[in-house]
């Protein structure tokens, strides 16, 4: 079993900052050596991808929306993934998930909302 735990959501105005963080926990898992990704679901849309951290952080692959604002991260010694969002925008409004699988078992957070008021 893994547990993903999100925070750091919350109300923001357009172009400012938040920074999300997940801790992951579970026997034998880490962060140093998952694949991690983040997703977000916006009222009304389907779930999708945002950014994900691999291979000890060596590879790094965002959604076209959030290229060159958003960065995703990880400390290895805290098992925690971040994500630091710069330039936030309206559209960035949704609830952000937290994603890992360990074999055929995918993992998901509760999530954290993001509202950017225009």
């Amino acid at each position: 079993q893994v547990q993903l735990v999100e925070s750091g959501g919350g109300l923001v105005q357009a172009g400012g900052s938040l920074r999300l963080s997940c801790e992951a926990s579970g026997r034998a898992f880490s962060v140093a050596t998952a694949v991690m990704n983040w997703f977000r679901q916006a009222p009304g849309k389907e779930r999708e991808f945002v950014a994900a951290i691999k291979w000890g952080s060596a590879v790094k692959n965002y959604a076209d929306p959030v290229k060159g604002r958003f960065t995703i991260s990880r400390d290895n010694a805290k098992n925690t993934v971040y994500l630091q969002m710069n330039s936030l925008k309206p559209e960035d409004t949704a609830v952000y998930y937290c994603n890992t699988a360990r074999g055929t078992q995918a993992y998901w957070g509760q999530g954290t909302q993001v509202t950017v008021s225009s």
